[in-house]
């Protein structure tokens, strides 16, 4: 039994609630970006495809997150942000997050976009800052280790990471203004 004539019942109900809805709450996390041709890190096999140092250390997401790499190996941390930072600034939205944002501006209320994605996607395709709330930070600001001001990354230039090691050189590694390591401004597990 065909499952698409409840399918097509489902979306029209939804269409229906956006179209008469007074403001709208957009959540989203990692999918939202793939069709951009971001990755989306879901476990170890997309993380380890994409990054292949990782694979051979056996490290994951969380394992990379810890701010004991910012410590002990900055050059090889910032390697595997850098990458991120390079990626993120140079993707473009896909056609989605304009079709979200125009519905959003056509509400009274406005939109809102609550994310757990890090890499400043929804502000490219013209959301305002205000409008979004990143529960993981971002990856286009930075803060010093033992906490402090968090400034925006937009100076950050960084060289191209060595695919083969994930390193920067250590010339290379973003500080605070007042000299001290600046690792991005997004979740650090500690």
């Amino acid at each position: 039994m065909s499952r698409l004539p409840a399918l097509r019942a489902a979306a029209r109900q939804a269409a229906a609630a956006v179209h008469g809805a007074q403001a709208l709450l957009i959540s989203a996390g990692a999918g939202i970006g793939v069709d951009s041709g971001l990755p989306d890190f879901r476990g170890t096999e997309g993380l380890w495809k994409e990054y292949p140092p990782l694979a051979h250390l056996k490290l994951n997401f969380s394992d990379m997150a810890s701010p004991e790499w910012f410590a002990r190996d900055p050059c090889f941390a910032w390697g595997f942000y850098g990458h991120r930072l390079q990626l993120y600034r140079r993707t473009v939205p896909h056609r989605g997050f304009r079709i979200l944002k125009a519905w959003g501006d056509q509400r009274e209320g406005g939109h809102f976009v609550f994310t757990s994605n890090v890499d400043g996607q929804f502000q490219k395709a013209g959301f305002k800052e205000e409008q979004v709330a990143e529960c993981h930070g971002s990856i286009h600001f930075i803060q010093g280790l033992q906490g402090g001001p968090v400034i925006p990354a937009d100076g950050v230039e960084l060289p191209e990471v060595n695919a083969a090691t994930l390193r920067i050189p250590e010339e290379a590694l973003p500080r605070m203004p007042d000299g001290g390591l600046a690792p991005p401004d997004k979740p650090i597990f500690w």
